[in-house]
């Protein structure tokens, strides 16, 4: 799931904040030795948080139902997590820097929602939406811990933060029902076996053979007895 949202927001970024310009995309870790090696303008995506979306949380068991209505599967509600990546800008002049930075702030504020055209993978098969924030840090964690973690010099960035959803894989419930080669015994009055197909099989009520019904004695009421005793 973690590289189908690099790979949507790849997408996002070149066709929309960028629009072409040719700057290039990458999601590495932005320290120092990376910055010593940059000779063009590039836009950085450093994913450094994941953590479950509790509040998009849901309990329960969703059921799968195949072509004849029967159920097949069952498995749990989606969940989502919540990637946060530090975006920066690195080019030779500060001003160039903040172009690109404005540039993919206006871009995140526009997309509330990763395209659906942009998911790829199992993203797009899910087919749920994948939220996009930005300027809200996850937690009160400081950005300059971050940076500081990485070795490199604090400067502007934009925390981006991305909910998307994750399938549990189905766990099957039976095989499907045979249609041939299970039949079920039953016995009417006649007492003639009547074997059928379990799906073609009507419900039938308990038979009671014809020679036992004889036998049946009905027991009356305590008050109906005492009545014929006087």
């Amino acid at each position: 799931m973690i590289h189908e949202i690099d790979a949507s927001l790849d997408l996002l970024v070149r066709s929309d904040a960028l629009e072409g310009s040719g700057t290039e995309v990458v999601f590495e870790a932005p320290t120092k030795e990376w910055a010593g090696r940059r000779n063009s303008p590039t836009v950085n995506l450093y994913l450094y948080d994941i953590r479950e979306d509790s509040n998009r949380r849901h309990v329960g068991v969703i059921t799968d139902y195949g072509d004849d209505g029967l159920p097949i599967a069952r498995r749990e509600p989606l969940r989502y997590f919540r990637l946060t990546y530090l975006v920066t800008a690195w080019t030779q002049r500060p001003q160039d820097e903040h172009r690109l930075l404005s540039s993919m702030l206006a871009s995140f504020l526009r997309s509330k929602t990763i395209p659906t055209e942009m998911l790829v993978g199992g993203l797009a098969t899910i087919g749920a939406p994948v939220l996009v924030e930005v300027g809200r840090p996850p937690d009160a964690r400081s950005i300059s811990e971050v940076w500081t973690a990485l070795g490199g010099e604090l400067k502007a960035s934009l925390d981006l933060v991305i909910s998307a959803p994750m399938s549990t894989a189905p766990v099957l419930i039976t095989t499907p029902f045979p249609e041939e080669g299970t039949t079920v015994r039953l016995f009417g009055a006649s007492g003639q076996e009547d074997t059928r197909s379990p799906r073609h099989q009507a419900p039938a009520a308990e038979v009671v053979p014809a020679k036992k019904q004889a036998q049946v004695t009905r027991v009356a009421p305590p008050r109906a007895r005492a009545r014929k005793a006087q």
